[in-house]
């Protein structure tokens, strides 16, 4: 079987996988339900399942459904920045998002009157995407975007908005209150209608990044050569920042910030694909999802009657999981990754 086909076939067993962890993110809770009543109840509601089954099971859609969206966000944000920055250590957060996200929470909380829940999306939103700006207005110079100039002016931007969230939060102890229980990262008591809200700019994002995948290709290469061989650098930079700042700040404005999935996740799935991004972003696609929602029902179990929040779950199991696909893919992944790029580049700029 060839290499395409495997990964294909790779491809759908993926989505399998999420599907079956969806299923177990509907059944396991404070009362759990088996498989097939979860399945009944979703195909028939009311026939053999019960009334109770199917309350249940409609009470966990939204928080799943919300999983699945900010899964799949932070995984492809994190191979979409990945590539964009040739960072390996990137993540959603790299740019800034973030801390833009919170401190714009802290404002609407200190200043505006409003709750943690009322402020998260349409307040956390639009403060993502003004530090993104930010980042690129400090990180833009007469030579173009750099790599490592954009790093640089996102650490800094970073760490200053971070002082402005710590200042304004521990100086107000009701902000401190309310920001908190956003700033901890969960699935848990958010608002069923976050899901729409923010799946406008998940779908977008998501197909900003699918289609941005040969391209990323090149760009791994260096600028010199993904310059020769016809690539547009400077749109694909800007197409991936707008791809990741969209999945980023939509996922971290829904449920606040939830680390090592946008990190981990395009490692794992690097450690089999290679690095290849027109494999990379569909399985991070899938496999994000997965590994938040594991996290998430992993959350549930493990101190009950009461339940972890999801963002300490990831940095707990995360850092092991990445630490062990790093581990396996050694320094023979990365340099074949890039010899497959080169052919598929080259492949391109022929055809």
């Amino acid at each position: 079987m060839s290499r395409p086909a495997r990964l294909a076939l790779g491809l759908g067993g993926s989505f399998a996988l999420l599907v079956v962890v969806v299923l177990l993110s509907l059944s396991i809770g404070n009362k759990d339900l088996s498989l097939v009543t979860v399945w009944s109840s979703l195909l028939d509601p009311g026939s053999s399942s019960g009334a109770f089954a199917d309350t249940v099971v409609a009470s966990r859609i939204p928080r799943t459904a919300l999983g699945v969206l900010v899964g799949a966000s932070l995984a492809v944000a994190g191979a979409v920045m990945q590539g964009v920055t040739r960072n390996p250590l990137g993540d959603p957060g790299l740019f800034g998002v973030n801390a833009g996200a919170a401190a714009a929470v802290v404002t609407g909380i200190a200043f505006l009157g409003l709750g943690a829940s009322s402020a998260s999306v349409w307040v956390a939103l639009p403060g993502a995407v003004l530090a993104v700006v930010v980042v690129y207005l400090v990180g833009s110079g007469r030579r173009g975007t750099m790599p490592v100039r954009l790093v640089l002016a996102g650490a800094v931007v970073t760490a200053v908005v971070f002082a402005y969230v710590q200042a304004v939060a521990l100086s107000l102890p009701t902000v401190f209150d309310s920001y908190r229980y956003w700033v901890i990262g969960s699935l848990a008591g958010r608002d069923p209608q976050l899901v729409l809200d923010i799946l406008p700019f998940v779908v977008v994002g998501l197909a900003i990044a699918l289609s941005i995948g040969g391209s990323l290709n090149a760009l791994a290469l260096g600028d010199d050569t993904a310059r020769a061989l016809g690539a547009h650098l400077g749109r694909t930079r800007i197409l991936g920042a707008v791809s990741a700042t969209l999945l980023c700040a939509a996922a971290t404005a829904a449920v606040g910030p939830i680390a090592f999935v946008g990190l981990a996740v395009p490692h794992i799935v690097r450690s089999f694909t290679g690095d290849d991004h027109r494999w990379l972003i569909p399985y991070s696609l899938l496999l994000g999802p997965v590994l938040l929602l594991c996290a998430d029902v992993l959350g549930r179990v493990l101190v009950r009657p009461g339940e972890l929040m999801v963002g300490v779950v990831t940095a707990f199991v995360g850092g092991p999981v990445l630490l062990l696909a790093v581990r396996r893919m050694g320094g023979g992944a990365g340099s074949a990754g890039s010899a497959r790029n080169a052919r598929n580049a080259d492949g391109r700029s022929r055809a």
